[in-house]
């Protein structure tokens, strides 16, 4: 109980000591990395997860490679990019490591929201004349978004943990109260970095929450 009061009281200071970026910096460190990581994720993954959605084609490819991307051990592969990059690189190495993480869950979303729709859906607005593109724009992705902001959702929480470890190699963040406060034996920083990261983790997660509630089309929320 007492090492709870002291982180709280550690986190209420705001001065980690003077070792240390302040906690404001070190949040606004860990959201960059995890906007710009999600950001360049989905501009790879969303076309590409629409247009298997779309064509059918590549689906089975798309699943064996979201599948082998997301057994790679996440602290193995920033390690392994720093070492190849060099030390100089280490944001760089880190950013293309959140990419990697995030892209299978933010792919696997795209296309799972366009298979997950209706085929007779699909086939009404075929019958009734509509072209390939307005049925990609009016049908497929308006009904397919929910399941996008899901892959998105759980992509999200990927990066906001591996940016976490990523202050093993100095990057920075919310991490580096838990792994610089470990060898210090500053258990209040420690645990206190572990409460920020739990509760920026769970903010992040309840936007999503809402941004995929919001994102269900309004006929599909009043027939349900």
């Amino acid at each position: 109980m007492n090492l709870i009061l002291d982180a709280v009281q550690w986190i209420l200071a705001g001065a980690p000591g003077a070792a240390f970026g302040t906690i404001t910096d070190a949040v606004l460190q860990h959201l960059l990395y995890t906007v710009v990581a999600l950001v360049v994720a989905a501009l790879v993954a969303v076309p590409l997860g629409w247009w298997i959605g779309h064509t059918g084609r590549g689906r089975d490819v798309a699943v064996a490679i979201s599948g082998a991307a997301r057994a790679v051990p996440s602290f193995g592969l920033l390690l392994l990019l720093v070492l190849v990059m060099g030390v100089t690189q280490r944001p760089e190495a880190a950013t293309i490591t959140f990419v990697v993480l995030a892209i299978p869950s933010i792919l696997a979303g795209a296309y799972s929201g366009f298979e997950s729709i209706d085929r007779t859906v699909l086939d009404a607005g075929r019958a009734s004349g509509m072209t390939g593109w307005q049925l990609l724009w009016q049908i497929e992705v308006p009904l397919g978004l929910p399941l996008l902001v899901a892959g998105l959702r759980a992509a999200t929480l990927q990066v906001v943990a591996t940016v976490t470890i990523a202050a093993y190699v100095n990057l920075g963040g919310l991490g580096q109260y838990i792994i610089t406060g470990l060898p210090l034996r500053r258990f209040d920083m420690v645990l206190g970095g572990a409460i920020l990261v739990a509760v920026f983790a769970l903010v992040l997660d309840a936007v999503f929450a809402l941004l995929q509630r919001a994102s269900v089309p309004r006929g599909v929320r009043v027939s349900t």
